[in-house]
């Protein structure tokens, strides 16, 4: 279940629901989070030299980010298939998830054109929500330099949980 928007995503909105497949197999749901603050972060391709960079950063940060309480979960249009097989190849343990049919982007307003090479399409743009225990979104982030990502996001969990 999703629900869906009628305007951008802010700061303060409650985040739309999802329940999304994930490598290592089950899924991943706003309902099995509630209670917990969690990132969900959208990323364009797996095992592409940016998605690599961001995961492996988070993978690197997951101690930090486990004992301080935030689960995270990546979310991408790849396959599960596809996506197991990333995680594999550089040892992620935390949940990525499969949104093949970009229902879950669509609604945190994460499926955009974009172009390349003078051609325009529809794709995934990099981009992440940190959502509290309540369902609340406290911070965005839009087109997130992969290696950059780990930290800004530790700093903004800090100062969240932390009540600045």
């Amino acid at each position: 279940m999703v629900l869906m928007t009628d305007h951008a995503l802010q700061v303060g909105d409650q985040a739309p629901a999802f329940s999304l497949p994930v490598s290592g197999g089950g899924t991943v749901s706003s309902d099995a989070l509630k209670g917990k603050p969690y990132l969900l972060y959208f990323y364009p391709k797996a095992d592409t030299p940016g998605c690599t960079t961001q995961a492996c950063s988070i993978q690197e940060n997951l101690p930090a980010f486990d004992s301080e309480g935030l689960t995270i979960v990546g979310v991408s249009p790849d396959a599960v298939s596809k996506i197991e097989r990333f995680a594999a190849k550089y040892s992620l343990t935390f949940p990525l998830a499969s949104d093949e049919d970009h229902v879950v982007a669509e609604a945190y307003g994460t499926w955009v054109e974009k172009s390349m090479y003078g051609r325009t399409y529809m794709g995934m743009e990099r981009s992440s929500f940190l959502v509290d225990g309540s369902g609340v979104i406290r911070h965005i982030w839009r087109k997130v330099k992969p290696a950059e990502h780990s930290a800004l996001v530790a700093e903004a969990f800090r100062s969240l949980t932390s009540g600045a």
